[in-house]
């Protein structure tokens, strides 16, 4: 069996006061539960601008492969300088968390968070149960909440 290796990396200076007063803003407004969370964000981000600092040398049908598949996850790019300068919020809007709350689907983002993970939210029919789901642009309109069940048993009952 493969090994799997971690999905970030952790900061070189653990208690620098200026990273730890972001990142804290960041989770609050983002409704994250731990910091662990915008550190893969922030690999999310360091690998996409790495493939484009790659592909700057490339003939432009693979860059444009790239910008193709980056406005599928809804990050408006049009040229190597625009991928180059993302940053981990743009890729933090993204998450069906941020999404839920954004749409008015839930009053607060920590209540959002708790509707996927207690699987009332449904995307394309299917129930996602990770917040962290990077949602496609194309499945953006598709997010539905599950009805309750107390009208089905009310129902039942006459």
């Amino acid at each position: 069996m493969k090994r799997k290796h971690k999905l970030y990396s952790r900061p070189k200076r653990p208690f620098d006061k200026l990273r730890i007063e972001e990142e804290a803003e960041l989770k609050k407004r983002f409704g994250l539960k731990n910091k662990k969370e915008i550190w893969k964000a922030e690999a999310n981000v360091r690998s996409i601008r790495e493939r484009a600092k790659r592909l700057i040398s490339a003939d432009k049908p693979e860059q444009q492969k790239l910008f193709n598949q980056l406005s599928k996850i809804g990050l408006n790019v049009t040229s190597i300088g625009n991928v180059l300068s993302l940053k981990k919020e743009d890729y933090l809007k993204r998450r069906l968390q941020t999404v839920i709350f954004n749409k008015k689907f839930a009053p607060t983002i920590k209540t959002a968070r708790q509707m996927i993970t207690h699987k009332k939210v449904l995307v394309d029919g299917r129930a996602i149960n990770s917040p962290s789901y990077i949602i496609p642009v194309e499945l953006e309109n598709k997010i539905t909440i599950k009805e309750k069940k107390l009208e089905e048993k009310n129902e039942k009952n006459l």
